[in-house]
């Protein structure tokens, strides 16, 4: 999808720098990578706006990767053969916004997107150069797609889950579609008078565009300020009888 007239006026029109920032996009869409994906689709407007501000951006389906069951940065180490995590956790740790995609399933995200969110939870109990949580200084969003009830509901886990880890969340930082509920057109399929489903609705685009420019704002503030000051959220200040080594402290 190419963005909307309103959408690349808003886009052109904006003199703020962002060409420094780097964004990364996962979706945890069900199915396999050589499958369309409708949270792809919607994916695909976020990440038209961003490289409109000349934001460096990364696209993942998490679909593609072995993601081994655990909270462990790197589940090799405890038992499973096989993890991809250590192959795109560097793509986080690297950008300044991070946004997962996701479709409903059953009124939740889907079991990929739950499994995302514990492995960004596999680094809790790591630390910046300052000593606060890791992901200090990033901030998140949400995109949902379905066919039925549930964008806020996904959204209210999902981003609770960023917040708890250490990614900042601005306002409005969700956005989805649903079609009608049951079978029918996800975000867009191709409609029987040629348009595609959800491209014309105000709402997701303005929800969309609004999702994607306040991630660029708070972005661009924290990065500016050189993150959160180091006083009072500082992990290392605390001891809290937590065994040197173990890495999901819950005394947080």
């Amino acid at each position: 999808m190419t963005l909307s007239d309103r959408q690349t006026q808003i886009s052109e029109g904006c003199e703020i720098d962002f060409s420094d920032l780097k964004a990364v996009l996962f979706n945890a869409t069900l199915k396999p990578p050589a499958e369309a994906s409708h949270t792809d689709t919607l994916l695909d407007v976020v990440e038209q706006i961003f490289e409109h501000q000349g934001v460096s951006t990364k696209r993942h389906r998490l679909s593609a990767y072995n993601l081994a069951p655990g909270v462990y940065p790197d589940m090799t180490e405890h038992g499973w053969e096989e993890d991809d995590w250590p192959t795109l956790s560097p793509d986080v740790f690297e950008a300044d916004i991070v946004v997962l995609g996701t479709p409903i399933w059953l009124g939740e995200k889907s079991s990929i997107a739950q499994t995302f969110i514990e492995k960004l939870y596999a680094h809790s109990g790591e630390t910046n150069d300052k000593g606060q949580y890791r992901f200090y200084g990033k901030v998140g969003g949400c995109v949902v797609t379905g066919n039925e009830d549930g964008i806020k509901h996904v959204g209210m886990g999902v981003l609770y889950s960023m917040q708890h880890v250490g990614l900042t969340i601005p306002p409005q930082a969700d956005c989805g579609w649903i079609g009608p509920a049951g079978p029918g057109p996800s975000y867009g399929d191709q409609q029987d008078d040629g348009t595609r489903a959800g491209f014309d609705n105000e709402f997701t685009q303005r929800n969309t565009t609004f999702m994607a420019f306040n991630l660029l704002h708070a972005a661009r503030m924290l990065k500016d300020a050189g993150g959160y000051p180091a006083v009072g959220n500082v992990r290392t200040e605390w001891d809290c009888g937590v065994k040197p080594g173990w890495p999901n402290p819950e005394y947080r």
